[in-house]
């Protein structure tokens, strides 16, 4: 086992010196060389022949290989079987050698690309394959990292530097990556000589989107997250220059970590011909056994008569002998009941499927010059098995290109379009949009059309103008001015690009940002906002604030997040406004409209102090630090004041009720798996034909409890069953009340969809109504589960291949669906596709 190997299993904290390779070498770190081939020239012939005798076809022909050299009872040559044996071993052998010649090839690029490590004072070239933990490596625009490093300092101002992901996560957005103040002005190389700073991090894992460490420094300790560090695999964007320093190396890396080990894998097919084969072979000894028994009964009656003209040899003087030994004859005669050949047959159509699948012209987008790619030669057998569709929402049924649309501000609705009599008119293109020629900084290509919203502006209406404050203020976008007057902004977001878009429309123009400032114009005049700390958004928090202290000295908390968690930390004298906003907010939804709740809180001054002292403790330690930021979060976002929502509105993607209308017809159940509301994903089903009016029933699932959710669940299911057997019980049951309902998915003609939230669903995925969940929903036509975790995506694609033992299809686009696509408990190869815009 190799060293490094062995250094994982035991690592608790991993401890990287800068600048001192001997310091380093003592922990045994692996080096930065990649290896994702299967074989080498000395494996490559037991490796390969042991996987190819996994086909039960290739391990018969080797035992009837074996029986051919044994006179006695063979009457065809050994020759006969070895050579299409043979054949076929060397068809395939061929086949997977090409492939890992192309992987070992592909190592050896990699291996061999060139990097600048900074060794002895001065800037050297250094291949991949040599870099080590705690070199300082120089990366240039348009380079891919070559290992994942923590960010030290870059040609942009406050140690900025913008990175593409597209390799890790398929998302093709820029990201924004910021290094530590206190290192953001090392861009010397003498300066980074002297650079001795020691972190101290978690272990090698596989979280993508997450990283603990602290860097000590000049007898200071500075927290360390994923925010500044660049990951192997991402590339260098719109930055002329950056430096590094190497924290984990190699197969220790993140991305090799997300890989896993390759390899051989039987796909469904293959398991099927093991099985067909082996009944056929069962079929070949029933025939060997009856002409056997045939030919022993011949003998014993009739056979010894002919001894006279045809001598018998001394061995087969039993019958019964000469019956087995002719039993062996006829396995060998009769071989070619087992095809052998049927094995080269489906590898041919395999390619040749693939092929076709490159030339669709059907599957080739225009806009972006791409066509489809089948990856593997395997996907195309499991894509005519798919039971079940697996889908995330945005991006995948909607275009993710986000535009602002409705708000409601302090109870007040706006975004509506009226006409001179005041009357609500629908939007199309022709309808006149709001003149924003008042703002020389606004967007020309965004669109609003309720002018009151920009009087109230002008009014400086108190409520209005904090609510776009708010959005100007908190985010986590870059701006970048090409030239006065021209803005644009980097969003690792498409929403919260939106938001900020917005509020330059409305004049609150979102600037520069610096790591401890945010300058906005505030109708055209400068505010300089001092950033005193930025609470994360998580898929598990599902909000995010920023607190700051205003021009005028006052410190306050901006929150936006998902209505039902901002509500829930509101202070008690919000409930008028939080009833209308809520109203506002069910209206939005039914328009299909994406919405978040914003919300503030004015913080005092003694207050801050104290918390500020726990945080900077809490980021600083290495064991639990979520766990202790999630608390203090939490306290911090108690007794806000509602401002209002925002609703921003995802076009689907063009044809996607015409292709889910297809999959229907093939009886494929689709299930769609989202983080928005309730209201926005029916809405958005009503819109892609998945929910229809014509439908018998669409069943809510909506319990607070496990007792409701139960009773929920039963009911439902009792309708679509006809059943009336209600437990008088009210103690939670095991799931399997019903026994097994499989026989009646297939003759329920009615068509039934179920909608459930992320809170019941977390209730429904426990083990005593999981089994209740999964029968119900496969008697429905469409499930929609909304406001998930990208953890219960992935409880809910593993639960239908555990108990369904179907081939599924996980369809995503975003790092949030990562988990849902690469559950690993499916008994068939699971199809992966991601769609990028």
């Amino acid at each position: 086992m190799p060293i490094w190997r062995r250094n994982l299993q035991i690592e608790k904290e991993r401890r990287v010196k800068a600048n001192a390779r001997e310091y380093n070498d003592k922990f045994s770190y692996a080096d930065n060389r990649i290896k994702t081939s299967k074989y080498n020239i000395f494996t490559f012939l037991p490796v390969n022949l042991f996987e190819q005798f996994q086909r039960v076809a290739n391990a018969y022909f080797v035992v009837l290989l074996i029986l051919q050299l044994i006179p006695e009872i063979s009457s065809l040559s050994w020759f006969t079987t070895i050579v299409p044996l043979v054949l076929v071993l060397a068809i395939t052998a061929v086949k997977d050698a090409t492939d890992d010649f192309f992987r070992h090839k592909s190592d050896q690029q990699v291996n061999n690309r060139q990097s600048q490590v900074l060794i002895r004072g001065s800037l050297q070239s250094e291949k991949w394959m040599n870099v080590r933990v705690g070199d300082i490596i120089k990366l240039e625009n348009n380079q891919f990292v070559a290992a994942d490093i923590l960010l030290l300092c870059s040609s942009e101002p406050y140690g900025l530097c913008y990175i593409e992901t597209a390799e890790l996560d398929g998302e093709t957005n820029l990201k924004v990556r910021q290094a530590l103040s206190v290192t953001s002005d090392l861009g010397d190389v003498s300066k980074l000589m002297d650079f001795d700073g020691e972190v101290i991090c978690e272990p090698p894992n596989n979280k993508l989107d997450k990283f603990t460490g602290t860097l000590c420094w000049n007898n200071n300790k500075y927290s360390l997250d994923n925010e500044k560090m660049l990951l192997r695999g991402c590339v260098l964007r719109n930055t002329e220059w950056c430096f590094g320093m190497v924290i984990f190396a190699g197969l220790q890396t993140k991305l090799m970590q997300n890989c896993g080990k390759t390899k051989f894998k039987r796909t469904s097919i293959d398991k099927l011909m093991n099985t067909l084969v082996l009944w056929i072979f069962a079929f070949l000894i029933c025939m060997g056994v009856v002409l056997a028994i045939g030919n022993t009964i011949w003998e014993t009656w009739i056979g010894r008569k002919f001894e006279v003209f045809l001598p018998w040899e001394q061995f087969k003087n039993s019958a019964v002998f000469s019956g087995f030994l002719t039993f062996w004859s006829y396995i060998i005669i009769l071989n070619t009941v087992v095809p052998i050949s049927l094995y080269v047959s489906v590898e041919v159509l395999r390619l040749g499927h693939s092929f076709f699948i490159n030339w669709d012209q059907k599957m080739y987008h225009d806009q972006t010059d791409t066509s489809a790619e089948a990856r593997t030669t395997t996907l195309t057998e499991e894509l005519g098995q798919v039971e079940f569709i697996f889908s995330d929402k945005t991006g995948t049924l909607t275009q993710n290109i986000m535009v602002f649309s409705k708000c409601s501000i302090n109870g007040q609705s706006y975004g509506s379009a009226y006409d001179e009599f005041n009357h609500r008119v629908e939007i199309t293109e022709k309808t006149a949009c709001v003149d924003f020629s008042f703002n020389p900084l606004c967007d020309k290509g965004f669109r609003f059309y309720d002018s009151s919203l920009v009087e109230a502006v002008k009014q400086e209406d108190p409520a209005v103008q904090e609510f776009f404050r708010l959005l100007a203020l908190c985010h986590t976008v870059m701006p970048e001015e090409k030239s006065e007057g021209n803005l644009v902004y980097q969003a690792q977001s498409p929403d919260e690009g939106a938001l900020v878009t917005a509020a330059r429309n409305f004049g609150f123009i979102f600037r520069a940002r610096t790591p401890e400032t945010i300058t906005l114009y505030e109708m055209g005049q400068a505010a300089t906002y001092q950033l005193l700390a930025i609470l994360d958004f998580n898929n598990v928090r599902k909000r995010m604030s920023v607190i700051v202290r205003n021009p005028e000295g006052q410190i306050k908390l901006y929150c936006k997040g998902a209505d039902t968690i901002i509500f829930d930390r509101l202070d008690p004298s919000n409930e008028d406004i939080m009833y209308t906003t809520s109203e506002h907010l069910s209206e939005f939804a039914g328009e299909g409209l994406r919405t978040l709740a914003l919300a503030y809180k004015d913080i005092d001054e003694d207050y801050y102090e104290i918390w500020m002292k726990k945080l900077h403790y809490a980021s600083t330690v290495i064991e639990d630090r979520d766990e202790q930021l999630d608390v203090l979060y939490e306290e911090m976002e108690r007794g806000m004041k509602l401002l209002g929502a925002t609703a921003i509105e995802d076009k689907l993607q063009d044809g996607v009720p015409e292709t889910i209308a297809c999959l229907n017809l093939a009886d494929i159940k689709i299930w769609v798996l989202t983080g928005d509301k309730l209201e926005t994903a029916m809405n958005i089903g009503y819109s892609c034909n998945m929910l229809r009016d014509d439908m018998n029933e669409v069943f809510i699932i909506s319990g607070h409890t496990l007792l409701e959710v139960q009773q929920q669940l039963r009911s439902a299911k009792e309708q679509i069953l006809g059943l009336s057997r209600v437990s008088s019980s009210g103690d939670v049951e095991k799931a399997d009340m019903f026994g097994d309902d499989s026989v009646f998915e297939e003759a329920i003609i009615a068509e039934y969809a179920l909608v459930i939230n992320g809170h019941s669903l977390a209730l429904a995925l426990e083990p005593q109504l999981e089994h209740m969940l999964l029968d119900l929903a496969c008697l429905c036509k469409t499930v929609i589960c909304c406001r998930v975790t990208p953890l219960q995506k992935a409880q809910v694609v593993e639960l239908v291949k555990r108990h369904k033992r179907a081939v599924t299809l996980a369809v995503g686009d975003g790092a949030n669906d990562v988990s849902m696509i690469k559950s690993k408990s499916s008994v068939y190869q699971a199809c992966i596709v991601t769609l990028k815009l």
